[in-house]
């Protein structure tokens, strides 16, 4: 642990109040919610998520579940890491810090179930993770280009059917400032119904747009 890098550098610190937060004390503030970070279907969001300092270990904790609850079946161990992962949403402010961290889950997906980069559920996981993690400012709600952030919300259906439902960021967070929590029982109301809907999709559906 000694070795670990907490800044890239000075002028980033600088310029963007660029640290990272060492592994031990993200263990430690990750432990104070630990029934959360060990639940396959609990939806996190890191509003700056840097390399994914805090994403990745809830990423492991998730895995973990999936391989204590579905270790027996491949089918079932397949299909639920690939929902645990559809749980981790993060923004982020530097281009470079979101693809790092859009690496660093896929690889973790494929570490902990021992995939070959070409599986199709690593190219599953991809196409989440271009979607899940989002290059833009959490504060002023905006992508990289300006325009709103846009979330999808991923259930999983069962019999290895996912559904996908886009929800703009700041739709989300009126709602969350209600209930408590991302994607919590929506009104029936316009600012909490999706902009987008789309049809049950499996693995290969999802992998497909993997380099969309």
């Amino acid at each position: 642990m000694g070795d670990e890098k907490l800044v890239k550098s000075r002028q980033r610190v600088a310029d963007h109040g660029e640290v990272f937060t060492p592994r031990w004390l993200v263990d430690d503030m990750l432990d104070l919610v630990k029934g959360e970070t060990e639940r396959i279907d609990s939806r996190f969001l890191e509003p700056a998520c840097g390399s994914g300092n805090f994403l990745v270990p809830i990423l492991e904790r998730k895995l973990a579940t999936v391989q204590a609850r579905y270790g027996k079946s491949a089918f079932e161990k397949r299909h639920y890491a690939l929902f645990a992962l559809m749980c981790v949403y993060g923004v982020e402010l530097l281009g470079d810090n979101a693809a790092e961290c859009r690496e660093n889950l896929e690889g973790t997906v494929a570490r902990v179930l021992k995939l070959e980069p070409a599986d199709s559920l690593v190219l599953a996981a991809r196409a989440v993770l271009a979607v899940n993690i989002v290059q833009g400012d959490a504060l002023a709600m905006t992508d990289a280009t300006g325009e709103p952030i846009v979330f999808p919300e991923w259930g999983y259906l069962g019999r290895g059917k996912y559904q996908r439902r886009d929800f703009r960021f700041d739709a989300l967070t009126q709602r969350s400032a209600a209930s408590g929590t991302l994607f919590d029982a929506f009104d029936e109301h316009e600012i909490f119904t999706p902009v987008r809907t789309y049809p049950a999709m499996s693995v290969d559906d999802i992998a497909e747009g993997a380099d969309a």
